[in-house]
């Protein structure tokens, strides 16, 4: 081999490893996709996040699914809801209307006999937040049954009617008043022995929670 056949052999080796650098090919032939800006086969690694808090304070509008009462529901239970209206902080739409949200039964008391009416407090624990459930603190809402005193004053009022017609026919006008107070007892001891109204939250109800701790999360740029 002379002197100029192996210059042309060694400049042919030199242009050939530079078009191997100046292309590179993925393992299934494709040839890289170039991003404006960006090198090739590199785009995912400048995708970023940025902080974005919720504050403390921030109202959260949260609609009920199914009907709670104090007769069926207990304290400890929780229940899915949706979210009425969506999240909004400094324009990024953190939750959008329907996200998923979780609401805890903080408190289910069925009342006590004739003093104390029925109530239930529910909390907001969970709610979606760019697509992932994150836990939040809330303030309890408090539902409380409606008063039963004119409900408890005809059961009794029914009752004394009963024992004044029934002493009426035993003794006359006598045994009439001796049977009304008779049928009175009854009547209280009949409302002494029940409960009252449960405290109801009917299905679709929209509920409001406030938040007690500001919230932090990452959001794409």
């Amino acid at each position: 081999m002379n002197k100029w056949t192996k210059i042309a052999l060694a400049a042919s080796v030199a242009l050939l490893v530079t078009g191997c650098a100046s292309k590179s090919v993925s393992a299934d032939g494709t040839p890289p996709v170039a991003v404006e800006g960006k090198a090739p086969g590199l785009a995912g690694f400048f995708s970023s996040t940025h902080p974005v808090t919720i504050p403390a304070g921030t109202l959260l509008r949260i609609r009920t699914r199914g009907t709670l009462s104090t007769r069926i529901t207990r304290t400890g239970e929780t229940f899915e809801a949706t979210l009425e209206s969506p999240l909004v902080v400094s324009g990024v739409v953190l939750a959008p209307q329907g996200s998923t949200a979780v609401l805890l039964v903080a408190d289910s008391d069925p009342g006590g006999r004739v003093k104390g009416k029925a109530k239930i407090g529910l909390q907001l624990t969970a709610v979606q937040l760019t697509g992932t459930i994150k836990p939040v603190a809330t303030n309890i809402a408090w539902f409380q049954a409606h008063a039963t005193k004119r409900k408890d004053a005809a059961k009794i009022g029914i009752l004394s009617g009963i024992g004044a017609a029934i002493g009426a026919v035993a003794g006359g006008g006598k045994g009439a008043a001796i049977g009304a107070g008779a049928g009175g007892g009854a009547g209280t001891a009949l409302v002494l022995s029940t409960h009252g109204d449960p405290a109801v939250i009917p299905a679709e109800s929209v509920l409001q929670f406030q938040l007690q701790q500001p919230i932090t999360i990452n959001v794409r740029s």
